[in-house]
């Protein structure tokens, strides 16, 4: 049997409830005045680090930014996200400068080269004063095998120009990183259809 009395007095406990929830969120957030590009760090050993990256991509291309983009490691092969970016035209700058995944090449040289050279490029992105987002996609498996110097990757991150934000990805990142980063967002691993026996596919993977 309805209640009306009951109803509305439970209403009204809700409002309240929210009214001072909103007072504390609302000064908690007039408290925050800084304006600053960020040095944002996404590992752990869940799936999803780059697929967030490429959406702060998305976001920031949405406000008109000049956004960038080096993958250390991965291979260059064909992926939706790089396809569905480059209809954006020079609002972005996209480079695939991996050799493929360690496993694959067999030969540290080799690595070594391709990340010098790919780490070569995200300083010229740096130094673009029009580009406010830049994503080093998988620049922390880089510095876990030592293919860079950590101390020389760690003084151009953070002397970056105050309004570039830049994001890096990869597993493992290093104590140092984390350190010294703004944000630092772990991805942790739950379940994954891999274990399963389900392929990396189309749309979901690449």
């Amino acid at each position: 049997m309805d209640n009306p009395g009951q109803d509305e007095r439970e209403a009204e406990r809700y409002r309240e409830k929210m009214r001072k929830r909103k007072e504390v969120q609302d000064r908690e957030v007039a408290e925050k005045t800084i304006e600053k590009g960020l040095l944002m760090v996404h590992t752990g050993p869940g799936k999803g680090k780059s697929t967030a990256a490429m959406g702060l991509l998305l976001r920031a291309l949405g406000h008109g930014w000049k956004v960038g983009i080096v993958q250390f490691i991965k291979g260059a092969w064909e992926t939706g996200e790089r396809t569905a970016f480059e209809r954006f035209g020079p609002q972005i700058r996209w480079y695939t400068m991996g050799e493929g995944f360690t496993w694959e090449t067999q030969d540290k040289a080799r690595d070594i080269a391709a990340a010098e050279a790919a780490f070569a490029k995200a300083r010229e992105l740096m130094d673009d004063p029009g580009i406010r987002l830049l994503v080093l996609d998988e620049l922390n498996i880089a510095l876990r095998y030592d293919y860079l110097p950590l101390d020389e990757v760690l003084c151009a991150l953070t002397s970056r120009r105050p309004d570039l934000t830049i994001v890096v990805t990869g597993r493992n990142a290093r104590p140092e990183l984390v350190e010294a980063a703004d944000l630092v967002t772990e991805m942790g691993l739950v379940k994954h259809h891999f274990k399963a026996g389900v392929k990396a596919q189309k749309g979901i993977e690449f």
